[in-house]
């Protein structure tokens, strides 16, 4: 594994995903405005899997942090790398610049997250709520929620945004 680019404290981890809602990374840029710190981004690609890993072996390593060289996952990457963007220029808006990175992994993406907070020192992880809606609810169903996971196998803290709607809005 290559470090971090980052300088100094080391990064609040947030898990992002493409057409996420807009306030996991906003309440995550703001965090790390806050604190000073630099906002480690990473996004796990669930089509992918994870062999057992062993550091000795390089395939190994390339499958639990896999490139960019994949034409799908850059795409997917691309438009999260913008939505990114938005939300640090928020906080550049208000006079603070936040570093940050992204980084691709492969496998579930509970234990994903768990296993770079664990490599970079990450003092928090920041996820999203699960989206609404039967297709989601059956997919965490059959995957579980990655919050939940992470508050229970874990040590780091977890702060979970939730997509905020408004009460009378609230319709599945």
């Amino acid at each position: 594994m290559t470090p971090e680019p980052f300088s100094g404290p080391p990064p609040l981890l947030v898990g992002v995903l493409p057409n996420q809602h807009p306030e996991v990374l906003t309440t995550a840029a703001n965090l790390a405005a806050r604190l000073s710190v630099p906002l480690l981004c990473a996004y796990v690609d669930e089509a992918s899997y994870l062999v057992e890993w062993d550091p000795a072996r390089s395939a190994h390593r390339l499958s639990l942090h896999p490139g960019e060289d994949d034409d799908d996952v850059r795409a997917v990457t691309t438009g999260i790398r913008a939505d990114i963007e938005r939300s640090v220029a928020h906080s550049r808006a208000n006079g603070v610049q936040v570093e940050w990175t992204l980084r691709t992994l492969t496998g579930d993406p509970a234990r994903a997250l768990a296993r770079l907070a664990a490599e970079t020192d990450a003092p928090m992880i920041i996820v999203g709520t699960s989206e609404r809606g039967l297709s989601h609810r059956i997919s965490e169903m059959l995957n579980g929620s990655v919050g939940l996971w992470l508050t229970h196998h874990q040590s780091r803290p977890v702060l979970v945004v939730p997509y905020r709607r408004a009460a009378h809005e609230d319709r599945e």
